[in-house]
């Protein structure tokens, strides 16, 4: 069971899903605004938040930025009515863990939230020691990315993602791999989530070697793209 913070002003739909979700065991508050749904995680923090981003006081992409800064931890899926992919990317860019194109099949909701819940981080299953490739070093005992000696602050997915490619630096793994290995092994829907985790580490990582300053010298993985199957986190020499 799952405390859920579920954000959706249309009656029709919010009900539908408020139903549903207690029906599976879930500890449910639905909120109809996003100002609501940021009162409510003052005094209750929810390990999930279904998000419409269509709301009627605040934009849901905005109201999901402040969601994640509040709730590092917590997973969040939003609903959106906006199919265009550049709509999509600014959501999961916001913070967002996922996303469902409304109208929303309750089959498809119910799979990803228990993909979700079910699934521990893939950091915590790997206690293995620290791996190094080059100046990045991946500790998944610690849940720590260093960069020349400096600390990148991940998301829970992004570390995973880091984790599990830097697990096996040279290798090319499959995206059906990753979202098996990172995300869950039932995984129902897109797969676009995995390419904004990977876009997200990527900058990140680049970000942590620029503030290093011009006269340090880096030797940085890059995350190559494998068109047609996957990625693979290169060695360095």
């Amino acid at each position: 069971m799952a405390k859920v913070l579920l954000v959706e002003d249309d009656a029709t739909m919010g009900s539908s899903l408020d139903r549903a979700m207690r029906t599976s065991g879930h500890d449910v508050r639905w909120v109809r605004t996003g100002g609501s749904a940021l009162v409510d995680v003052q005094d209750r923090r929810p390990d999930l938040v279904l998000l419409d981003l269509g709301l009627p006081d605040m934009d849901g992409v905005d109201v999901c930025r402040d969601l994640r800064d509040r709730l590092p931890l917590a997973v969040i899926v939003m609903l959106t009515a906006r199919e265009s992919e550049m709509d999509v990317v600014v959501g999961l860019e916001a913070g967002a863990d996922d996303y469902l194109v409304k109208p929303v099949r309750l089959v498809e909701l119910m799979a990803r939230l228990r993909a979700h819940v079910r699934r521990a981080p893939a950091g915590e299953a790997q206690q293995g020691e620290p791996i190094r490739v080059g100046d990045l070093t991946v500790d998944p005992r610690s849940r720590r990315c260093i960069v020349a000696g400096r600390d990148v602050r991940l998301r829970p997915k992004e570390f995973d993602l880091l984790a599990r490619l830097i697990s096996d630096a040279g290798s090319a793994l499959s995206r059906e791999q990753l979202m098996a290995d990172v995300w869950d092994e039932n995984w129902f829907g897109p797969t676009k989530t995995l390419d904004v985790h990977v876009a997200a580490v990527r900058r990140k990582l680049a970000l942590a070697a620029e503030e290093a300053g011009p006269e340090v010298r880096i030797a940085l993985p890059e995350i190559t793209t494998l068109r047609g199957h996957g990625y693979r986190l290169e060695l360095v020499p």
